[in-house]
């Protein structure tokens, strides 16, 4: 469990105990001699409870004592995590026992591996102890922008493709295959544009990405379509769906839940583009399409893939990244704490001192 954790004010009750020992407090009963007590056989002295509030001062510094304590606490990060094997949801078992068992670490927890494995880390690294050794065991690690700087040894290890060589060829065909499926409601006049630019875009793809183009007249049923091109200035029919369409600016007003208001006009590649979000998904409106020239046509291609598609990752190499700093980074939402120790301390020693006052 970590101590960087609002659990920890769950132990707030523990106030009550000061308050609790003050008003147990007992007192002899003040016994006064008298000449014929001696007549009297003898009595130990008794005791008392009294119920009222004595040294108000010394309980409120008691309870302030333990409030401090426990914030400290709550803030604290306490390393509990040893050596630990992470490994991917696509690696074979036998493989991720073999190489644990190669790094040492035959005992070592294991983790599933985060999709962000390095940034990952270096959030979460406060959880691991100092010694502890860390195994990455993954069919492919995405390489970040730059590697993080950990305090920890970490050792990337990369499971072997089925096949080798030619099945990783494979894989690279197959997504170079990839098919995009187009639907386009167009007027005649425009069809032609439109198959054209399409062929373009697969041309200017060098193969990676193909589209599967698909012509419609809007009567027919809802269609499967990445992108749907509505050509025309009516509103499309219902039921139809995409994560992308692209419109004409006199049919996005049209569009069914599309708020003028949220409607927002940019400028990108030298194309004027207005963009709005629907319960059918994202809207494209603009006058410069269909192209017309092979500028028009290079700047629209360029738009959808930087706007529409995510970026690839491009994958990180089997490797062991030794520890490059002192210690891990703070935790994120989190202050240093020590003025909380330093409270902690004025408060025991404030205690202290009363405590010894009021003996003497």
């Amino acid at each position: 469990m970590t101590a960087a954790s609002p659990f920890w004010w769950l132990a707030l009750p523990v106030l009550l105990l000061p308050i609790w020992w003050h008003r147990q407090k007992r007192r002899r009963t003040q016994a006064e001699p008298l000449a014929t007590a001696r007549f009297l056989p003898a009595a130990p002295p008794q005791q008392m409870r009294v119920w009222r509030w004595d040294d108000v001062p010394l309980l409120v510094l008691r309870c302030l004592l333990l409030v401090a304590l426990i914030a400290w606490l709550a803030a604290v990060a306490l390393p509990w995590r040893g050596d630990t094997v992470l490994v991917g949801r696509d690696v074979p078992a036998a493989w991720a026992d073999q190489q644990a068992a190669q790094a040492g670490l035959s005992h070592a927890q294991r983790m599933p591996l985060a999709e962000d494995v390095l940034p990952w880390l270096q959030k979460h690294e406060h959880e691991w102890r100092k010694d502890a050794k860390l195994l990455v065991l993954a069919k492919q690690v995405a390489m970040p922008a730059q590697l993080p700087k950990l305090a920890h040894r970490v050792e990337i290890r990369l499971a072997p493709q089925a096949g080798g060589v030619a099945v990783e060829r494979a894989d690279r065909d197959t997504a170079a295959g990839a098919t995009v499926p187009v639907a386009v409601v167009a007027p005649a006049e425009h069809k032609a544009a439109w198959s054209a630019l399409f062929a373009a875009f697969d041309a200017a793809g060098n193969g990676k990405v193909r589209h599967a183009v698909t012509e419609l007249d809007g009567s027919e049923a809802p269609p499967q379509a990445s992108l749907i091109v509505w050509d025309r200035a009516a509103p499309p029919p219902a039921g139809w769906n995409a994560p992308l369409w692209w419109l004409p600016p006199a049919a996005l007003p049209l569009a069914p839940g599309v708020d003028k208001a949220a409607v927002h006009t940019l400028h990108v590649n030298a194309m004027p583009l207005q963009v709005a979000d629907s319960p059918r998904g994202r809207l494209w409106a603009s006058d410069a399409w269909p192209p017309s020239d092979a500028d028009g046509a290079r700047a629209l291609y360029e738009t959808w893939h930087a706007l529409h598609f995510a970026p690839e990752a491009w994958p990180l190499a089997a490797q062991t990244l030794p520890p490059q700093r002192p210690s891990p980074l703070a935790m994120p939402g989190t202050r240093p704490d020590g003025w909380l120790a330093y409270a902690l301390l004025a408060l025991f020693i404030a205690e202290r001192l009363v405590t010894h006052v009021r003996r003497r």
